[in-house]
């Protein structure tokens, strides 16, 4: 089959090489990039299929075609093989990367969890590379379950699940706008859902045949999380960060027969209301892709109960374009205003300090103001 794969900066490139692995004939477009192939060469070419991400613009002209086109989710989808009995793919706007740990954290036996901080091998947690979230990046973590005969596999996916799994499961309902402003993230998520046996959703989705409800099946108050015939404490559920991703966790749990009350012992991940002391200085580090003005006052609430004596030294920002759903200037500046920190240091993708070095820099005013640091940074780490 001649193949068309639009795309190589976003998981282009590892479709086409397991299509050639398959025995395909396969060409690659870097569609934002224009080098290699031109679009007027592969318009001149026959393909019997293409694929293209779902946050490529419609209007694409290679899309415009009577040769089928198919998503990079789908694709994906067709490639994987040698699964491990159990799959569970992790989407959605927020909260993602927690949820996928959490879910992670429920079995006691070998597996694989890939998310957008790296890719592990559980139970010990050992780093084994880091890559996207992109749906191709599946097919290596994928792999990597064989090799290391694993039982099971967590994927945090971006934009969607690609359907391999025993359980999708949708993070949150909120949606933004994709492929050039012209389709909706969300429908794009509970499209590729549908390819899913068993879906695990927020209220307020449309239900399909064996779809789930989260709050259905587990309620939380206080930091008291129960399910009908148990219940566990973690002070992380008072925090709306860890909150819904515990609920989330718990629910995908009791779908698949395991016990919810190991996350009683769940703890804050790097990037995420991290509460750690650096130099005797406390840091509070909530810079993740997630991080935004909501995410970034409930982490100033969070660090001023955790040391009430202490003024905050605020590192605010955006780093990197490439994240979904940006952290605006105006919504930057209204932060910085409610929150009113003794000193603030900014952080721009388009110059000046950078992540590393603003953190160095907030470790020295904090000690000069006896203070404590808030890490609010949306960014890719």
């Amino acid at each position: 089959m001649k193949v068309l794969v639009l795309d190589t900066i976003h998981g282009g490139t590892i479709l086409a090489e397991a299509l050639l692995r398959n025995g395909d004939d396969v060409d690659a477009l870097d569609v934002y990039r224009g080098v290699g192939l031109t679009p007027e060469e592969a318009a001149s070419r026959h393909y019997d299929l293409i694929t293209s991400p779902v946050h490529l613009d419609p209007a694409y002209p290679l899309l415009n075609t009577t040769t089928p086109v198919i998503s990079h989710h789908e694709m994906t989808r067709r490639l994987a093989g040698g699964l491990p009995p159990t799959v569970i793919e992790v989407t959605g706007a927020r909260g993602k990367t927690t949820t996928s740990f959490a879910v992670a954290s429920l079995f006691t036996t070998k597996g694989v969890l890939h998310t957008s901080r790296g890719t592990y091998l559980y139970p010990d947690g050992t780093f084994l590379w880091k890559k996207s979230i992109t749906p191709a990046s599946v097919l290596l973590a994928a792999g990597g379950a064989k090799t290391r005969h694993a039982e099971w596999l967590v994927a945090e996916v971006s934009a969607g699940v690609t359907g391999i799994g025993t359980l999708g499961v949708l993070t949150s309902a909120d949606d933004y706008p994709i492929a050039a402003g012209k389709k909706s993230a969300l429908a794009a998520k509970l499209e590729s859902l549908a390819k899913c046996k068993t879906v695990l959703v927020p209220r307020g989705v449309p239900l399909q045949d064996g779809w789930h409800v989260i709050d259905d099946l587990v309620s939380v108050e206080g930091d008291v999380l129960s399910w009908n015939g148990g219940s566990f404490k973690n002070p992380l559920l008072e925090l709306a960060g860890y909150r819904e991703p515990l609920k989330c966790a718990a629910a995908v749990g009791l779908l698949l027969g395991l016990d919810p009350g190991r996350l009683a012992g769940f703890t804050a991940i790097e990037g995420r209301m991290q509460y750690y002391l650096e130099d005797g200085v406390p840091f509070l580090d909530n810079a993740n892709s997630g991080t935004t003005k909501a995410t970034t006052l409930d982490a100033a609430a969070y660090l001023r109960r955790l040391v009430p004596d202490k003024e905050i030294v605020l590192v605010i920002g955006e780093e990197h374009k490439a994240v979904c759903d940006g952290f605006q200037s105006d919504a930057i500046r209204q932060t910085i205003e409610e929150i009113s920190p003794i000193q603030t240091i900014s952080v721009s993708k388009s110059g000046g300090l950078n992540f590393a070095a603003s953190k160095a820099q907030a470790l020295s005013l904090a000690k000069e103001h006896n203070a404590a640091v808030l890490l609010a940074v949306k960014t890719w780490r």
